[in-house]
């Protein structure tokens, strides 16, 4: 009996390979494979596991004729034409609960070297700069909090936060069960009047791609903390910049950029690079929320699981 066919052409935790061969899949691990290469030997595969290697767009597709599934190993899909994917009947998975907790601790992370000036701080000491009025910090407690998006991700940076003594926001456009959290519901507007920090986690789509705008921003009746680690196209970034000369934006940790190919900046984007790089009010780390060693074995533990449920033809 022939096996059918998975290819991944991405990094994956290795234990991934044992799991689909348990499945009767024969998998192909190519992880350095370019697109053009997997255009040669994509059109008996059945199975495609993805992280960020490359568009699923109709050229992609055209080449994929029995492709029946496209897994992505993290959370967002906005790498691949979901609806032409849809019409070509190739289902669709991700794993946010294979990097949720990665991705809300990372999010705290953020939160907590911005309220401390921790990274200030550590530069300075290091060069012998022992300034302690100018590093004092702000305390989490008592402070509200607006979380936008309240997927797997969201939650477990509510349940974090849970436990500062804060107050909770939340705006979600479609969820609206926020049983057993300490959340409240909230509607943008609320999210305006209150937040002190606002913490980005909701997917990057064509309602999304530059929502969070000067207009966005200057809604906010308070100066506030901005956190992004879900997509860098959700925030446009001179607004951004806008805020933080204004004093609407306190500071912001971002995991994220519109563009984190640095070698492929536009002479404007690299412009708003050398801003934020060189901020003391900006955190930058290089999209690694949702990317530690536990979270790497843990989103091919979730992919394994819900293709195992799959009905291949």
């Amino acid at each position: 009996m022939i096996k059918k066919k998975i290819l991944i052409v991405d990094d994956m935790h290795l234990s991934i390979l044992k799991m689909l061969e348990n499945l009767d899949f024969e998998v192909i691990y190519q992880p350095t494979i370019q697109r053009n290469d997997i255009f040669l030997i994509i059109k008996d595969v059945v199975g495609l596991i993805i992280r960020s290697k490359t568009k699923i767009d109709a050229e992609f597709l055209g080449y994929a004729s029995h492709l029946q599934f496209i897994a992505r190993a993290g959370a967002g899909l906005d790498l691949i034409d979901v609806e032409l994917a849809s019409q070509n009947n190739i289902l669709l998975l991700n794993a946010p609960e294979g990097n949720r907790d990665a991705v809300a601790e990372h999010t705290l992370g953020l939160m907590l070297n911005l309220f401390n000036k921790i990274s200030v701080a550590d530069k300075e000491v290091r060069n012998k700069i022992w300034e302690r009025e100018q590093n004092r910090g702000f305390e989490i407690k008592n402070k509200t909090i607006g979380i936008i998006g309240f997927g797997n991700i969201g939650q477990e940076v509510a349940k974090r936060l849970a436990n500062f003594d804060c107050k909770i926001l939340v705006y979600d456009r479609s969820k609206k069960d926020f049983s057993n959290t300490k959340a409240i519901e909230a509607t943008l507007a609320q999210i305006f009047e209150e937040t002190d920090i606002l913490t980005l986690h909701i997917p990057l789509d064509k309602k999304n791609l530059k929502w969070v705008n000067k207009d966005f921003l200057q809604k906010f009746k308070k100066p506030i903390w901005l956190i992004n680690t879900a997509r860098g196209e959700i925030l446009c970034l001179e607004a951004l910049i806008e805020g933080l000369e204004s004093g609407k934006i306190i500071g912001a940790g971002l995991d994220v950029l519109e563009n984190e190919k640095l070698n492929t900046l536009s002479p404007l984007q690299q412009l708003h690079f050398d801003y934020l790089a060189q901020s003391k009010r900006v955190i930058l780390t290089p999209h690694v929320g949702g990317w530690t060693y536990e979270s790497y074995e843990r989103i091919s533990e979730v992919l394994a699981q819900k293709i195992a449920k799959i009905k291949v033809q």
